[in-house]
């Protein structure tokens, strides 16, 4: 076991599979038998999603809605995203805790630090909701300055790409996948690992990111256990 902590990054578009709006519950199924196999291996896990899949934020200002308002919304589908996730994670005896950055006594506990840890120390997988809590920032940066507060050993950020690449390659066939990279080079070539917020908030705190496909079942587990998939950013 390389890591004693982690905080898994999971985009909201990623929980469609193959449809083109929602939750697929298949996805989140495999996502969910992935998550238990690295947890049962003693692994403290914690866990952010986006909410792509449901509502957009940015879109919907383009559109013509006010950023803040379409913001808080996109919080809204985070949350539902995350509630997804603990339901199949409880299906699988997994014992879990949801977190959100805005009070909604009903279904989760707010987000307080110590709260967390104590969870995460006990066993349970801690699930953030809601992003930050605040608008103008991504789940993204959620992820990293959730990470931060834990202590994470590492930022995991699972995609539908198997790493960083020279250019995207679901359009330049040419394009070349790095296994390891500093954050200097990142900013140096423009590669879009994340937003510059969430990336920047790594960098500082010397947290290192791993981005990798986590379409592929099988792939967390090997990645956990110290194998090189995806791509590293570190210092």
């Amino acid at each position: 076991m390389k890591y004693k902590r982690i905080l898994l990054k999971l985009s909201g578009e990623a929980l469609m599979g193959d449809q083109s709006y929602g939750i697929d519950i298949n996805r989140v199924a495999q996502y969910a038998r992935d998550i238990k196999e690295i947890h049962s291996s003693g692994i403290e896990v914690a866990i952010v999603i986006g909410g792509g899949n449901i509502y957009r934020g940015l879109s919907a200002e383009k559109a013509g809605m006010d950023r803040v308002q379409a913001d808080y919304m996109g919080m809204l589908a985070t949350v539902i995203n995350s509630m997804a996730l603990q339901d199949a994670l409880e299906k699988l005896d997994i014992k879990t805790r949801l977190l959100t950055a805005i009070k909604m006594e009903q279904i989760c506990e707010p987000f307080i630090r110590r709260r967390a840890v104590r969870h995460l120390e006990k066993g349970r997988v801690v699930i953030f909701g809601a992003g930050t809590g605040n608008p103008y920032f991504t789940t993204d940066t959620a992820a990293s300055l959730r990470a931060i507060e834990i202590n994470a050993d590492v930022v995991l950020k699972g995609t539908r790409v198997d790493g960083i690449y020279t250019a995207d390659p679901l359009k330049d066939p040419t394009a070349t996948r790095f296994d390891e990279i500093t954050f200097q080079d990142v900013y140096n070539r423009g590669l879009n690992v994340m937003d510059m917020t969430a990336f920047t908030l790594c960098q500082e705190n010397k947290l290192p990111i791993i981005v990798f496909d986590m379409n592929k079942p099988g792939n967390l587990a090997r990645l956990a256990n110290g194998e090189p998939i995806g791509t590293l950013v570190r210092e």
